[in-house]
Formats: structure tokens, C-alpha cells, sequence
């Protein structure tokens, strides 16, 4: 599977021709956003409102057809044996279908480029010699700075043709990494292809290592959700939840590098804090607790001990007559409306309405012929709202946690054979707290209202949610985020080994059962495409300690030389030993990444700064001129760089409050190297590394 490189501009070269076809594709493309942009909108909208919103769809349509210079409009090209259906085709010309990022179609409408979501570009990633699919030929190519500057040919039923590993596909997965997280579109292989087209209504776990493409698998399966499903999905919603701000920062372009512009990102935090803002935290044993699913039905028990049962009948005065409904009847009321489970807001809702429709019983009995009017009437008379008032109050969310956290006797009532003693002590407050607005609520805290705010109104539901680094989510977080995707579905992406929060997931199937998904598939990466061989060799020597049974990454990349163990004499030398490191590591082409424990950053952004080196925070962009990122252990999961340093490993262990939760931090900091990690340490190594 031989690469070519351009010799020549003649007539009878490939090369040319494939670039003559970029060029004319480009130009289509062109006339495509011209042809949205000319759009007259005035003639053909009944109205102001209407036309605001037809308006804004042409805008994100302009914007969509937007021609990347630096991003190739095609990357493959599927030569079929025999002439593909017109109806999977698209009407795309004869047998030969160059795959792209979005569909670009010419003047007549014959697509020039097929997106590759389309069923005709599908095997482009799952074709093979075994199982060709029709496909005679599978063209790759090669760009330099968006120029189209080679191809290579796999001749997929060609028997004399060996097998080889595309060096163009390697190329693009090594390519050195500077910005924002790119799409892996032109490198998706098989089996992530099967998990980003699975279907709308199924949930998908995708358990992967370090360097398997979880979070770019799961953003693509988005891309072809939307692309499969778009009306339901624009009218439903789609969300993507990542784990910080600097995360999603990292991966915010992926999506409208594949034409996709409407899919919201946020974190857990963001989601639940709209009534509430976080100006506390808890330690770590409080956090654990406040997380626990049991606390779900702490909350329940809470709100519902607001429901009193009657003890006088309701008086209602319509005219000159007087309507009597005994206290016995609606007893009766409370009891079915408390044993058909419904949000405590419905049913403070539907109880004035059952007195009203009692009320009229005896009108009509009387000869009287009320209608709807008189029911909505007599549900709003002074002696229906005060005896709802007593019966089935009303319930702010928040203050009933503020009670619930603050009030031990009041915890102890409802968390009675649910949470021990000590599990109660660990979560109320030692200070009182004198109203919602004066609490310092922490992020578990937020959680635990939003569980209340869903128990009172129900949470509105998504078409579908992704989440990323599930791994960390508290049970309760995990009923937060399915709570978003109810009447939807949901991609789960994590890796059990990198979960470095004190109630992280031990299992995807408890997680599942929380986020109320149980049913979901659970498919697991272990091919490794990102981290070189000897950098995942090494971090896995933590596997057996960190996540006994889970299976180590096997990378696809050796890169001899890429790992080097630096011993440094004396705590003194180590911030200058860094220093010269990263200065190595920046002689190479892409960015590095200083990684250290959280209590380390201070005196290494002193040492890099003493020393004339300039550094960006997770979360800023790397650009030519500025590669080097200075990043504390706590924030490095989910982030990728060419090359890391990673500080004194044991300073990383015991930054965390256990040494399970340490290795594991150290595991994820291990694994952020794409091309070469240099490790120093003054203090001995964790007897795990060995």
C-alpha cells in the first residue's frame, strides 16, 4: 500500500486529477454558502416571529457551509465493483464516492463529496480483505497545511496485493497535536465505527484506556445522531457533559468541524446550580455520603412528610348554598394521590381539583349543571387553597434541604434505616444556617436540591446526552444527568482505572442502574491509538492495584525511546532538572504539557517564568508560538499533549486524600503523552511503577 507523493502536473497524474477534484469541490462548496447567503426571505413568511426564526436557520446554514483552509473538504475516496442503489447513493455519481466531512453537492446537484455519515461512506471504516463490501478500491490522502499532497491505494480484492498498515492513517493519528482536540473522522477505525453508529434509542457505555478514542468516538457518535435523527433531535435537544471547564474548552471545536453547531456543552455543576451557587465544598467523607443514591430516598421520605392527613371537612359557599365534603372523602383523595407516586408539585396541583369535582357531585345531585368553569372556580375559593394549604403545602426544594442538613433531628427522622448515625453526623452542618441565600451550598449539596427539585416538577428531558469521565460521577450526579435524558438516551465514556474522586464508579453497571439506563450496551476500547507503546506499558504496572480485572490498554504505536525515568539528586535540582526538560521537550514539533501535583504548580510557574518560559492553563489553546501548558494533576484527565514532563510522581499520590485515589491520579497523568514522556523524581518512585 505504497504512499505517492506529487512528481508532476501532467494530465495522466493522479495526484492532479485528485486536486483538480479538491479544487472543483471547494468552488461548489462556494457556491453553496452563496446560494444560502442570496436567500429572500421577505415573500414567503406570514410574520415577524417567523421570519426571525427561518432567518436564524439560514444564518447556522451559512455558517455550517463554511470551507475550513486548514481542515480537508475530502480525506478518502470508495471505488465500488458494481453500481451502488440509487437510493443508498444519494444519486451520487457511478461507482466512485469521495468521503468527506459534509456532503458538497455541484450546480445540477451530483454530490461531489458524501458525508461521511452517509450508508454509502460506511465502509470506508468497516470495509476490509476478509469483508471487502463491494469495495474494490479504498483511496486515503494526505494533506500538508489543507494542500492535498499524496494518496495511497488499498486494492481490497486484489489477492497479490499484502496486506500493509496505512502509513497516511498513521501519520494523521500522530500528527503532532497544537489548538483545541480535532475530529478523528478520517481515522475512525471499525470498531469505534460501530459504536458511533449505533442506534438513537439504544444507551452505549464505552469503556476505554488511555489513547482509545473514547472522547472522540462519543462526540462522532453525536455528529451521526444528529445527522440520522436531525428533526427529532433539534426539536429534543442534544448535550454533551464533560468534566471541567478546561475539558470542554479542549473539545468545544470538534463538533462544528463536522457542520454540527447546535449541540450544548456544560458541566454537572452548571446543570444543577441554577437555583443555588456553590460557594462551599465538603470534605471528602461528607461528599460521599450527600452522593450516595440512599439520599434520594432521605429526600422523598422529606417531602412527603409535608402531607397531613385531614382532620375537618372543607365548607364551600357557592351563593346562598353551602357545600359540605367530610373530611373521611378527602382523606380518601390524599391517600391515592400519595399511592400513585406522582411529583409532590402535581399533586399539590390535582388535590383542589378532586375537592372541586366533589363539590360538583353534589351540585349536579341537587339539579344544578355546572360545567369546567364553576369546577376552576370553586378549586380557587378561600376554603379549597386553605385546606390544600394544610393538607398538601407547597415545598421549596431548597430550603427543604437547608433543613434537612441543618436540623439533625429532622435528618434522623428520614434517614432512619437508611443512614447510620455517623453517615448523619458526616453531613450536617456544625454551624446553623440561616436561610437558603446565606448557605455556603457545596457541589453535592446542589446535587441533592436538584433530586429535590425533580421529586416536586419533573426535570424537562433531552433527545440525548453524552457524558464524559463518568468514571467520577456520584451516584447522585449520575440520577442528575438521567434525569436530562429520561424519555432519551445517552453515550457513557470512561475508564474505570482513571477515577480519582472518593465516590468514583467501581462498576458501569451500578452506574448504569443510577443514571436509570440499565439496559444500556457496554462496549469496551482496548486498542490503544494515541499513547505509545512504552508509556502505556509503564502506566499499566497500576492496573492490578489501581483496577484489579480491568484490561490494559494494547497500543497500536511503537516509538522506541519514548519514555525516559529521570532520577534527580536532591529536592533542590528537581525544578531546574524540570525546566530543562520541558525546554528539551519543546525543541520537537507540537505541544508539551508540564504535568505536577497541585501543591507543586506555584514554585514550577516561578522556575519556568525565572527561566524566560512563557505557559498556558488547561484549557487555553496551544498556538505556534505558545506550546507549553503548565497543568496541576487535578485538571489533566480528558487533555492530551505531544510531549509531558510529569513531576515528582510521589508528590502526586499524596496529593489525594488515599493512596488508591493517588495512583489513580498518577495513572491518568501518566497517560497524557502522545509522542514522549520524560518522568522526574528527587523522592523513590511508588513501589507500584516497580
Amino acid at each position: 500500500m505504497p504512499a505517492h507523493e506529487h512528481e508532476s502536473d501532467t494530465t495522466t497524474d493522479p495526484l492532479a486529477h485528485e486536486r483538480a477534484h479538491l479544487a472543483a469541490s471547494r468552488a461548489a462548496l462556494r457556491a453553496m454558502r452563496e446560494d444560502a447567503q442570496a436567500l429572500n426571505i421577505r415573500d414567503v413568511t406570514a410574520n415577524w416571529v417567523n421570519a426571525a426564526v427561518l432567518q436564524a436557520q439560514i444564518a447556522d446554514r451559512i455558517k455550517s457551509l463554511a470551507d475550513l483552509s486548514h481542515t480537508p473538504l475530502f480525506f478518502g475516496r470508495l471505488d465500488y465493483l458494481h453500481v451502488v442503489g440509487a437510493a443508498q447513493a444519494e444519486g451520487a455519481e457511478g461507482e466512485q464516492f469521495y468521503i468527506g466531512r459534509r456532503h458538497v453537492h455541484d450546480a445540477d446537484g451530483d454530490p461531489m463529496v458524501i458525508d461521511w455519515r452517509a450508508p454509502v461512506s460506511q465502509p470506508f471504516y468497516r470495509a476490509s480483505r476478509k469483508d471487502p463490501l463491494d469495495v474494490g478500491q479504498r483511496r486515503r490522502f494526505g494533506y500538508t497545511g489543507g494542500e492535498l499532497t499524496a494518496y495511497e491505494d488499498e486494492h481490497l480484492t486484489d489477492p497479490s496485493e499484502a496486506a500493509q498498515t496505512s502509513k497516511l492513517l498513521q501519520a494523521e493519528i500522530e500528527r503532532p497535536r497544537v489548538g483545541p482536540m480535532r475530529d478523528i473522522v478520517a481515522t475512525i477505525q471499525p470498531e469505534q465505527d460501530e459504536i458511533v453508529r449505533s442506534d438513537l434509542g439504544g444507551t452505549v457505555c464505552v469503556q476505554g484506556g488511555p489513547g482509545t478514542g473514547k472522547t472522540a468516538v462519543g462526540l462522532h457518535r453525536v455528529a451521526y445522531l444528529l445527522y440520522a435523527h436531525r428533526e427529532r433531535l433539534a426539536r429534543t435537544g442534544t448535550l454533551v457533559i464533560g468534566p471541567n471547564k478546561s475539558f470542554l474548552h479542549y473539545i468545544e471545536q470538534v463538533l462544528p468541524a463536522l457542520g454540527e453547531l447546535e449541540v450544548k456543552q456544560a458541566t454537572v455543576e452548571d446543570l444543577v446550580t441554577a437555583q443555588v451557587e456553590v460557594r462551599g465544598a465538603d470534605e471528602a467523607r461528607a461528599a460521599v455520603v450527600k452522593g450516595d443514591a440512599r439520599m434520594a430516598e432521605v429526600l422523598r421520605r422529606a417531602i412527603r412528610s409535608h402531607v397531613t392527613m385531614p382532620a375537618e371537612p372543607v365548607m364551600v359557599v357557592r351563593g346562598s348554598r353551602r357545600w359540605r365534603v367530610p373530611a373521611y372523602e378527602i382523606e380518601e383523595m390524599v391517600k391515592e394521590l400519595l399511592a400513585r407516586d406522582m411529583r409532590y408539585g402535581a399533586a399539590h396541583e390535582a388535590l383542589p381539583l378532586r375537592i372541586a369535582h366533589a363539590v360538583l357531585v353534589r351540585m349536579e345531585e341537587a339539579g344544578e349543571a355546572p360545567d369546567d368553569r364553576v369546577q376552576n372556580a370553586v378549586a380557587r375559593t378561600p376554603a379549597v387553597k386553605a385546606a390544600v394549604k394544610a393538607i398538601w403545602p407547597a415545598v421549596e426544594p431548597s430550603k427543604l434541604v437547608l433543613r434537612l442538613l441543618s436540623d439533625p433531628e429532622f435528618l434522623a427522622e428520614h434517614a432512619d434505616g437508611l443512614l447510620s448515625e455517623d453517615e448523619q453526623k458526616a453531613i450536617v452542618w456544625t454551624k446553623p444556617v440561616r436561610s437558603v441565600k446565606s448557605a455556603k451550598w457545596s457541589a453535592a449539596d446542589a446535587v441533592l436540591i436538584d433530586e429535590a427539585n425533580d421529586l416536586v416538577a419533573r426535570t424537562h428531558s433531552l433527545g440525548h446526552v453524552v457524558i464524559d469521565e463518568a468514571q467520577d460521577l456520584s451516584p447522585m450526579q449520575y440520577r442528575a444527568v438521567g434525569r436530562r435524558c429520561s424519555t432519551g438516551s445517552a453515550t457513557v465514556l470512561g475508564d474505570l482505572a482513571q477515577g480519582t474522586t472518593p465516590w468514583s464508579t467501581q462498576s458501569w453497571d451500578q452506574a448504569l442502574h443510577h443514571l436509570g439506563k440499565s439496559d444500556a450496551v457496554v462496549e469496551e476500547l482496548t486498542a490503544g491509538f494515541r499513547v505509545p507503546r512504552e508509556v502505556i506499558a509503564y502506566a499499566s504496572r497500576l492496573l492490578p492495584v489501581i483496577s484489579p480485572g480491568l484490561a490494559a490498554v494494547e497500543s497500536v504505536r511503537e516509538s522506541p525511546g519514548s519514555l525516559s525515568v529521570r532520577e534527580v539528586t536532591g529536592a533542590d535540582a528537581l525544578d531546574a532538572a524540570v525546566v530543562a526538560a520541558c525546554a528539551e521537550s519543546l525543541e520537537q514539533e507540537g505541544s508539551t504539557g508540564l504535568i505536577a501535583a497541585d501543591a507543586r504548580i506555584p514554585a514550577l510557574a516561578e522556575a519556568l517564568t525565572a527561566a524566560g518560559h512563557s505557559y498556558l492553563s488547561p484549557g487555553q489553546e496551544t498556538t505556534a508560538e505558545s506550546r507549553l501548558t503548565l497543568v496541576p494533576a487535578s485538571l489533566a484527565k480528558g487533555l492530551e499533549y505531544d510531549y509531558v514532563v510529569l513531576d515528582e510522581p510521589a508528590a502526586v499520590v499524596d496529593g489525594e486524600p488515599d493512596e488508591r485515589t493517588g495512583l489513580r491520579r498518577l495513572y491518568v497523568a501518566l497517560t497524557r503523552a502522545v509522542s514522549g514522556l520524560i518522568v522526574l523524581h528527587a523522592a523513590p518512585l511508588p513501589e507500584e511503577l516497580g
